[in-house]
């Protein structure tokens, strides 16, 4: 008698069906992503041909915005559509905003563009993260978390190839050209893998117009107010979010079709505490949007060379998640020491970056703040999973990519605004990008300080 040895750990996610499944999750995340990382590349390249530098933090924020309005109706179109006609509906969506972009005459078209591609890669996004807890198994979680995250790794060498070698050439149209490819293969893989329905999906919550409408405008009363350098107009934008977020909140108290679990924006509850966190490491990693201008501008580097050198934030994320994964006994540590790991390398950046070029020296910098994010990211993300209240799983599940996309939003209009008002548009140049680049980073070097202290607190709570 033959006894066949269950799989575990990582083979038990990567082979038979759970491999096909992996790879169906993951393909999604990986269109979503690549896009991400090739118009933070080509940005320079845009802005120079068509103009618009004033602008140039929108191309992000407007995506995210729109991607996580994507991601709030995930769970209904999840249910109404099921996995498969979903991941249909979300990558047509992204594929006809490309289209758009690769076509726009000026900033405006090409901004729209980049609003519908979000609503696709903001459902694609949310789709994977919301089928991990129907497909596998509670033990997998934490490693498929890890997984999807680590899609961003293979982006960030994917995103900067295409983008920088058609900037590089000035053919950045083509680069959205691409992503139609990648698009058009990943829907063929997926028809394949993705079940018709969702098993025992329940009937999902009406979608919150006005909640969507109160975030949206959050996140561009603050790119309103970046768009000058007066200081009177980005003190007023930062309020106009501050108070729009304020309005969201109330509208959730009492509200039977909440965005997020109960629990969720009390910080003395562990939800509550786990989502902040999130948000703060998110708004931490936006700063990569402008290190491509910035490497162009100071340092004069090539847009392929600026791409890459970009994205070790990425990779640093990818590898520390993964490497991270399977620690479930010392979860409380990776996750305490992930905002010292970036408060140092922006904190570092924050001198390095304006001064004169060290590859070591930059290079371990940005892999810091990334490492930094994903040491501690998996265990974070299953905290939510768990914390969530009984009928509460599936909107835990969607509320990850939310509460990322709102970090993020908001943290790329603030990028926005900081770089405007400190020197990008005013001495503009090589000077105006080193003056901006101490700032932004410096200023961002707050975030995940703000993080270390709310889990200390926390720590002493429990």
């Amino acid at each position: 008698m033959f006894i066949t040895k269950e799989k575990t750990g990582w083979a038990a996610l990567l082979t038979g069906n759970n491999g096909i499944k992996s790879i169906a999750l993951a393909g999604g995340v990986m269109l979503h992503a690549t896009d991400v990382y090739l118009a933070t590349t080509i940005m320079p390249s845009i802005t120079s041909d068509i103009g618009g530098l004033n602008f140039y933090s929108w191309a992000t924020t407007v995506y995210i915005v729109a991607a996580m309005i994507g991601s709030v109706i995930s769970s209904r179109t999840l249910v109404k559509q099921g996995p498969r006609v979903a991941y249909r509906t979300a990558i047509l969506s992204f594929s006809v905003g490309a289209l758009i972009c690769a076509l726009a005459p000026s900033i405006y078209i090409l901004l729209a563009g980049r609003f519908i591609q979000g609503i696709g890669g903001g459902l694609l996004f949310a789709l994977s993260y919301a089928m991990v807890s129907i497909v596998f198994e509670e033990k997998l979680w934490p490693r498929a978390m890890a997984l999807i995250s680590a899609m961003w790794g293979v982006s960030a060498f994917s995103g900067p190839f295409i983008g920088g070698i058609f900037a590089q050439f000035g053919h950045w149209r083509s680069a959205f050209f691409t992503l139609l490819g990648i698009a058009f293969i990943i829907v063929l893989l997926t028809e394949k893998v993705l079940p018709k329905k969702e098993p025992g999906g329940a009937e999902p919550d009406k979608i919150p117009l006005f909640k969507l409408l109160l975030i949206t405008l959050a996140a561009l009363s603050i790119s309103v107010g970046s768009i000058t350098a007066h200081m009177a107009a980005n003190i007023a934008g930062v309020a106009g979010a501050v108070i729009l977020l304020g309005a969201l909140v109330l509208s959730e108290k009492n509200s039977s079709n909440r965005l997020l679990p109960h629990g969720a924006y009390k910080i003395s509850s562990k939800l509550g505490t786990t989502y902040l966190v999130i948000s703060f490491l998110a708004i931490a990693a936006t700063v990569e949007i402008y290190v491509p201008y910035f490497m162009q501008e100071i340092h004069h580097f090539s847009p392929l060379k600026a791409g890459y050198l970009t994205v070790l934030i990425a990779l640093g994320w990818s590898a520390a998640s993964i490497a991270f994964a399977g620690m479930d006994k010392h979860a409380n540590k990776m996750i305490l020491m992930g905002p010292v790991f970036i408060f140092i390398g922006l904190a570092g950046l924050s001198v390095v970056l304006p001064g004169s070029f060290n590859i070591i020296g930059m290079s371990l910098l940005l892999v810091s703040v990334g490492a930094g994010v994903g040491m501690g990211w998996s265990h974070l993300l299953t905290r939510v999973l768990k914390a969530a209240a009984p009928g509460e799983e599936a909107k835990a599940s969607a509320s990850i990519s939310i509460v990322q996309l709102l970090a993020t939003s908001c943290g790329t209009a603030l990028a926005g605004l900081v770089a405007n008002s400190t020197g990008v548009l005013y001495p503009g140049g090589m000077v105006g990008a080193q003056q901006a680049a101490g700032w932004l980073m410096g200023t961002f070097a707050i975030a995940p300080l703000l993080a270390f202290v709310l889990l200390l607190k926390n720590g002493k709570r429990q």
